[in-house]
């Protein structure tokens, strides 16, 4: 979160972030600017609103108005007692509330597409259950793409859409047919709408940066720790990156413990005729979404987003069939198993709302009983769980020791430089914990910031040597390490730059 401060106060929307769309930056550029100005003109001491809080806003906003998208999707494709169920789901989730404060693009990119799915079901049945013209909502579908895409360029999301429109075509009954010219409109809309959303696109720049992120150069590391071991993050290493098992991994222990139980129950019926021909759209959804994120070798646990409302689908059906099981066999209870299918669908929500009880207010610390509950909070998947969540700590901390001009090495030192800034210690000197020259410039008094999450193969050998020595301060998250700082003397110089 705190690295879009400095993308988007340091660059702007200009293409030189042409990585992160102009989209995402310029909502948390205006919810920044009008946070400012509420601090200088209404805001006293208990109601001032903070960097952090102004950039995570949007994404916050997106991401609980998703509720009511899944809601939608769900009711068309299942009911009404199941997009009930989902959308609880979601909105107590430990991850999907997490993931919707992380101040990143994809929270963005499912708002869009799930959005654009919601007109483009409608104008399913609309076209087969109707004499109305749903052409209103193959424009609304292309217009939500158009800002999809806008969000974050990732198209081929689209491509569930497409798969789900084109295995209705054969059908000779159907009516739900766009046709050559309307299938030009669509793409024409959804160009236009993506080009007033983002018209940096336009820039040189900004398919250089594009270019330089998509063959791995704008990767500010070399590696990402998993279960402990580093792996390589580059998308082309492909099945030699991070393991293909990374996001079933996540399914297993960074939801709650009901919900992955719901979600094996209900995987099944997603192949049964009887559930009715949205199951294709799930189906659909969770093999482009493995194909396109499973397999390239670069990961991040926030990808999963894009996926996760398929996930909480799936566990409310299962939810729907268990409940209905239950009241089947209590028959002869004829009051009672009325309630049973509401009653199992709230203990489960109810479940899910303790878990983010406890997790807060670090939700993407969250570890459920399968992956051995809190106490391994961080094992897993520690560069997104703590994402440089002490940093602003680690800084003023060293505000308050560093002699002016003293070299603090971290791997994140723009947002080191940043919150220096804020605690009017601009005198030090924040530098990389890669870079083998700065490294070798340190002198006693200088500190190093070892955050979890933030073990590369770069620095690996560093931080092994580090353990040698002793943290002046050891931060947390709640009851979970989260970074620890060390000052160095000339003991811990010379055992750093031995080679």
């Amino acid at each position: 979160g705190p690295h879009a401060i400095v993308s988007v106060v340091g660059y702007g929307l200009t293409g030189a972030t042409g990585d992160h769309p102009m989209l995402m930056n310029a909502l948390q550029a205006t919810s920044i600017i009008l946070a400012e100005k509420w601090n200088n003109s209404f805001a006293g001491p208990e109601t001032h609103i903070a960097p952090e809080t102004a950039l995570r806003l949007p994404g916050a906003i997106a991401g609980a108005l998703s509720a009511i998208l899944i809601y939608l999707i769900a009711a068309e494709l299942f009911g009404v007692e199941v997009a009930l169920i989902a959308a609880a789901l979601w909105s107590f989730d430990p991850m999907a509330i997490g993931f919707s404060r992380v101040a990143k693009e994809d929270t963005f990119l499912l708002f869009f597409f799930l959005l654009a799915n919601v007109f483009w079901l409608k104008g399913q049945r609309v076209a087969e259950s109707t004499d109305r013209n749903p052409n209103r909502y193959y424009w609304a579908t292309a217009a939500c793409y158009g800002a999809m895409v806008a969000s974050k360029y990732v198209p081929h999301l689209m491509a569930i859409s497409w798969c789900y429109y084109w295995m209705f075509q054969q059908l000779p009954e159907t009516r739900w047919r766009l046709g050559k010219k309307r299938l030009v409109v669509f793409f024409a809309i959804m160009g236009v709408v993506f080009l007033i959303l983002s018209p940096t696109v336009l820039l040189p720049e900004t398919w250089r940066q594009m270019g330089l992120f998509a063959g791995g150069k704008r990767v500010s590391h070399d590696g990402y720790e998993f279960m402990g071991q580093l792996y390589t993050q580059r998308f082309g290493d492909w099945l030699n990156g991070i393991p293909v098992s990374f996001y079933f991994v996540f399914t297993a222990v960074k939801l709650p413990l009901l919900t992955v139980v719901g979600f094996v129950v209900g995987l099944p019926f997603l192949f049964r005729r009887k559930l009715g021909d949205g199951r294709y759209f799930l189906l659909f959804w969770f093999l482009l979404w493995v194909v396109a994120f499973c397999f390239p070798g670069g990961k991040f646990t926030r990808y999963y987003t894009t996926v996760l409302p398929a996930v909480l689908i799936t566990c409310a059906l299962g939810i729907q069939f268990v409940g209905r099981w239950i009241a089947d066999r209590l028959a002869s209870f004829s009051e009672m198993r009325h309630y049973i299918p509401a009653l199992l669908a709230v203990i489960i929500i109810a479940s899910t709302v303790i878990s983010s009880i406890h997790a807060a207010p670090h939700f993407r610390l969250f570890t459920n009983s399968i992956g051995g509950g809190m106490n391994w909070a961080g094992y897993y998947f520690p560069h997104d769980e703590f994402y440089d969540a002490s940093m602003r700590e680690a800084i003023t901390d060293i505000a308050r020791l560093a002699q002016p001009g003293a070299r603090v090495a971290s791997e994140s030192p723009a947002l080191a430089s940043y919150y220096a800034e804020r605690v009017q210690r601009t005198d030090l000197v924040c530098i990389s914990l890669s870079d083998p020259v700065s490294i070798s410039q340190l002198r006693p008094g200088d500190f190093i910031i070892i955050a979890r999450g933030r073990r590369y193969f770069s620095n690996d050998h560093l931080i092994t040597t580090l353990r040698t020595t002793t943290p002046i301060t050891d931060l947390k998250l709640g009851e979970v390490p989260s970074a620890k700082i060390y000052q160095l003397d000339q003991n811990s110089v010379g055992l750093i730059n031995q080679k």
